[in-house]
């Protein structure tokens, strides 16, 4: 989801040519609106490659010597997490290290983008809200413990070796294409999938009382263009989220809301979807990433989940949506 959107705002936004790295398996749906670009190379120019496969990252950074680089690619599902906790670290970790240990080689004066997760605080107090810089890690999922490595391989590489690496750990960021593994995706998939009559009004959930802060994620990719662009600061991490703070049931209910059934949406509770912990209060301090690039959140709570809904109702008019909640 982010890297298309990133794609989108710098193919809108600059004259850059964009590399880009994917598995062989990985669908383009995401990108189906550039595939002229695509498939012309005109700008855009994707290779195979793999963050466990050292060979095709160092053969990406030895190819084209960027001058920029945003590492966002990650086994990203923290439940998932729980069941292949050894995938998360190898793609993760290790596969950080990759990275950098080829920007370090083939581009050093590149200006890395690493992306951490605000999932490496974990469970936090409520008095130590909003969430700092300064706060102390406390993972809660094996993703979140990769990301923890992640974090600090990049700061590690910025000091040892002074290579232009900026972090970010950003809180929780949604918007059209997010995938139906997280919560308002899947709530909002499901609801385009009873308005269309194909399943029962009835939206399975897990932890509703979650307390997020929720930003758009097409403003989360102009924070990250801003982070590379606006003087970025060799080593230093930011904390980045918008300005709504709700929970998950708040999110559920204003997209049953949104939704154009007449008939009461029934809610079942779904053991697995809970996780054995939860990060659940996650609200951001961004001050300090705001003070310095004067970045600010733009579009609304309530457009971004019309945008999720209506991209859910595209893909279940079109068949592409799978049936599986």
């Amino acid at each position: 989801m982010v890297g298309s959107h990133l794609l989108d705002y710098l193919m809108n936004n600059t004259d850059w040519e964009i590399h880009g790295l994917y598995r062989w398996r990985s669908p383009l749906d995401n990108l189906i609106h550039h595939i002229p670009e695509i498939e012309t190379r005109n700008r855009i120019n994707l290779r195979f490659g793999d963050l466990r496969d050292t060979l095709s990252i160092f053969n990406l950074l030895e190819s084209c010597k960027p001058d920029f680089v945003f590492h966002l690619a990650a086994q990203s599902f923290p439940k998932t997490s729980f069941e292949s906790p050894l995938e998360a670290y190898d793609t993760n970790i290790l596969g950080t290290e990759r990275i950098l240990a080829a920007t370090r080689r083939f581009s050093p004066n590149a200006v890395v983008h690493v992306c951490s997760s605000s999932e490496v605080f974990g469970r936090v107090k409520n008095e130590q809200l909003p969430i700092s810089e300064s706060c102390s890690f406390h993972p809660a999922s094996p993703y979140a413990i990769s990301k923890v490595g992640t974090d600090l391989i990049g700061r590690y590489y910025a000091e040892a070796y002074g290579l232009n690496v900026v972090t970010t750990r950003m809180f929780t960021h949604t918007g059209p294409r997010r995938g139906d593994i997280f919560a308002e995706s899947s709530f909002a998939k499901q609801i385009a999938l009873i308005e269309a009559k194909i399943i029962p009004p009835e939206i399975s959930v897990g932890n509703l009382e979650s307390l997020r802060t929720w930003l758009d994620v097409r403003d989360a990719v102009k924070a990250y263009f801003l982070l590379v662009t606006k003087n970025p600061l060799k080593g230093e991490s930011y904390n980045i989220g918008g300005s709504t703070t709700k929970t998950i049931r708040d999110i559920l209910t204003m997209l049953i809301e949104a939704s154009n059934v007449d008939f009461e949406i029934a809610i079942r509770q779904d053991k697995d979807r809970y996780r054995a912990i939860d990060a659940d209060l996650q609200v951001p301090d961004s001050s300090k990433f705001i003070n310095h690039t004067g970045w600010s959140p733009e579009i609304s709570i309530e457009q971004t989940l019309r945008d999720l809904l209506d991209y859910w109702r595209k893909k279940v008019g079109s068949n592409q949506a799978v049936l599986s909640r």
